[in-house]
This record gives structure tokens, C-alpha cells and sequence, in this order.
């Protein structure tokens, strides 16, 4: 049986489940320190590529996926039509420096609720994002 729904049935509180997508270690860190200290979710797992991404998607099962565009063996794009294909649960937003009009479009197309720009967007603004597309009132609603 899968694990929130066991604590649901025993009455836990389960939280969100996140899965952060980025070829780099220390842009994966950082956002999950920002997650595990600003939040109640949980980051169920970290991947390097797309590929990775994929597999794990389908194993965790997360409630949202944070991917980046340029990562080696298979990009963003490529591993958000994959993972709603295999597990069309997850909410997919893209946190990527390869921002553009185009870009937009093609990741509507691949299932990606929003993407976000690393240039522009700071950790707040992303947090402020994942809380809206996880139908989460915002920190200062509270």
C-alpha cells in the first residue's frame, strides 16, 4: 500500500511530496534546504537528468515535480511528456535560465503548469509558486 495512503487511513497529516530535477547538486540542495525549512513538505527525491526523473515520478509518486530545462541525457521537456504519460498525477513546473515566449508554449504542450526563470525568479517567488499550484494559501494568508 503506498505510504500517504496508509497515514491517511491511521489519520496522519500527510505532506506534500516534491521532486527537484536539476543537473546541478548544489541548485538541488539549495532548494531543498528552502523547501524542508520554509514549508511542510517533503522532497521525496532529488534526480540529475531527465531520465532519472522519469523513473523516480513513477516510483514516488510525488504531488509535484520541479524541473529544469538543460540537463544532460534527457532535458525537461522531453522528461515531462514522459512522466504524464507514465504517472499523470504530479504537478510539473519548470525553474530553468533558458527562459522565452517559445519555451512557454512548448511546455504547456509537455504538461508544465508554469515556468519560472531563474534570472528573475527568486526562491520566494518560486516557493510562492509550488504553494499555488499545490492549492496552498500563501505564508502570509495565514
Amino acid at each position: 500500500m503506498n505510504s500517504r495512503i496508509s497515514e491517511l487511513h491511521h489519520g496522519g497529516i500527510v505532506p506534500k511530496q516534491i521532486l527537484i530535477v536539476d543537473d546541478s547538486s548544489a541548485l538541488r540542495r539549495m532548494v531543498r534546504c528552502w523547501i524542508e525549512e520554509k514549508t511542510d513538505w517533503k522532497v521525496c527525491g532529488e534526480a540529475e537528468n531527465g531520465k532519472v526523473a522519469v523513473r523516480l515520478a513513477h516510483e514516488l509518486q510525488p504531488d509535484l515535480v520541479l524541473l529544469d530545462l538543460v540537463m544532460p541525457v534527457m532535458n525537461g521537456l522531453e522528461a515531462a511528456r514522459r512522466i504524464a504519460s507514465v504517472s499523470p498525477h504530479p504537478v510539473m513546473l519548470m525553474f530553468t535560465t533558458r527562459y522565452s515566449g517559445q519555451l512557454v508554449k512548448e511546455a504547456e504542450a509537455a504538461g508544465i503548469k508554469e515556468v519560472l526563470s531563474k534570472a528573475d525568479a527568486g526562491i520566494n517567488h518560486l516557493l510562492a509558486s509550488m504553494k499555488t499550484l499545490l492549492h496552498e494559501p500563501p505564508a502570509d494568508a495565514a
